[in-house]
């Protein structure tokens, strides 16, 4: 069973830069395209970035378009979502899993943008 590892969060001021990885075990990471989703308080969980298997990345989400990329490194079986410029919007539960989400969702990473 494929589980994933989020990591990288925390209580940061605006304006500063988050790098999250996410570690996926098992042996088809590197076959499956894979995203970031997250969900604020109150709020569905939301798509925020995917990235096909061979690392063309989209940015899904309106709000974190030229902020946020994501990557990924196949050797490592970890996708990444470099956060720049960080509003107290994104202050949310950030989740990778499959695009489409197809495997158990992981912990999550708490990210907490603030002054």
């Amino acid at each position: 069973q494929v589980q994933l590892v989020e990591s990288g969060g925390g209580l940061v001021q605006p304006g500063r830069s988050l790098r999250l990885p996410c570690v996926a075990s098992g042996s088809t990471f590197r076959f499956n395209a894979m995203a970031w989703y997250r969900q604020a308080p109150g709020k569905e969980r939301e798509l925020v970035a995917t990235i096909s298997s061979r690392g063309i990345g989209i940015i899904n989400a309106d709000s974190v378009k030229g902020r946020f990329t994501i990557s990924r490194d196949n050797a490592k079986n970890t996708v990444y979502l470099q956060m720049n410029s960080l509003r107290p919007e994104d202050t949310a539960v950030y989740y990778c899993n499959n695009f489409p989400a197809g495997i158990a969702w992981g912990q999550g990473t708490q990210v907490t943008v603030s002054s």
